[in-house]
């Protein structure tokens, strides 16, 4: 074999085995890196989520964790109330608008059910669930029917309250 014939053959090895084999590790290397970016993104999320429960810790005379709503607010109350409100309304619609998707992968779904169930969690409360037409003023459209569809599911169409 001449040194014509080993150089077609290496090139024709590279051909037929290396440029597959190099296209698939950069398909790996891309869908790897978007795995990291979508953790990344739950990750700054779920932060955002723990910020915001120290707010909520805060302001402990509010009841924001119990169950009920508090019964006979001050209006400074009712004030930070839906300003905590807004807060986690904001959140709500950052967690839609990155994690969400009609179809989704089974690591997807498992991240967003976690955001569906603290939704679900919250449009249980009677404030928040009151305040929810105020709240969503303004708000993409497509999560202000997906968390009234949510808040419907839990407690019936909301009404605008005393805020």
């Amino acid at each position: 074999m001449n040194w014509r014939e080993a150089f077609e053959f290496a090139s024709f090895v590279v051909t037929v085995v290396g440029l597959p084999f190099a296209i698939a590790v950069f398909v790996m290397e891309q869908r790897r890196e978007r795995e990291n970016e979508e953790e990344q993104a739950y990750q700054t999320l779920a932060d955002a989520y723990n910020d915001f429960l120290k707010v909520v810790l805060a302001n402990a005379d509010l009841q924001l964790r119990s169950g009920a709503a508090l019964t006979n607010p001050t209006a400074e109350q009712n004030e930070r109330m839906l300003v905590i409100f807004d807060m986690l309304i904001a959140l709500f619609e950052r967690a839609y608008l990155v994690a969400y998707k009609e179809e989704m992968a089974p690591t997807e779904s498992r991240r967003w059910n976690s955001w569906d169930d603290f939704m679900r969690e919250w449009c249980r409360r009677d404030d928040f669930h009151n305040a929810l037409p105020l709240l969503l003023r303004g708000e993409d459209p497509d999560f202000q029917r997906y968390i009234k569809r949510v808040a419907n599911e839990e407690r019936g169409t909301p009404q605008l309250s005393i805020y």
